[in-house]
């Protein structure tokens, strides 16, 4: 499904650190065992590490892709990539809720540029996905992720494993 014309995917720079840090904060608190970080944590840093996180996204081998609302400015998502032993992995994936499910076409539209910078990077994109996140992992298989076999342990509350999926790029 195409994207709404007040919806547009674009990169992250140190300028947005605002409204990166609000988006992360809505995300470790709507899906805490998904982003490796605890909301406490994510609570105590200051503006020169949201500068830093924001900016990164501009930066070839760690991209944050973001979905953004031109009429309000608000963010709708986010996604990014970055390059793993050689392998690209997706990371940081959240959707707000009323923006998710194929009809809004946002989860698609972040994945679509994940993917497409992690091509000629890689003959495969890889994620690790937590295994009580099943609204994730189904997306995933949908769009032609399949497990790779490997378990990663998830190393916070509620602890359990992660599994890597894996999708071909060519």
């Amino acid at each position: 499904m195409p994207l709404p014309d007040h919806i547009v995917i674009r990169r992250t720079g140190p300028e947005d650190w605002p409204v990166f840090r609000d988006l992360r904060l809505r995300m470790l608190a709507d899906t805490p065992l998904a982003f490796l970080e605890t909301l406490e944590h994510a609570r105590q840093l200051g503006e020169d590490e949201w500068r830093r996180r924001a900016g990164s996204g501009a930066e070839a081998d760690t991209p944050w892709f973001v979905a953004e609302d031109v009429t309000t400015g608000g963010w709708a998502g986010i996604m990014g990539g970055r390059l793993d032993g050689g392998d690209p992995l997706l990371v940081g994936v959240f959707v707000d809720p009323e923006h998710r499910g194929r009809e809004s076409g946002v989860t698609d539209a972040l994945l679509d540029a994940v993917e497409d910078w992690a091509w000629g990077r890689g003959d495969r994109i890889l994620l690790h996905v937590h295994e009580d996140n099943p609204r994730a992992i189904a997306f995933y298989r949908r769009r032609g992720f399949v497990p790779t076999g490997r378990l990663v342990p998830y190393p916070l509350p509620p602890y359990g494993e992660e599994l890597e999926l894996r999708k071909a790029l060519r």
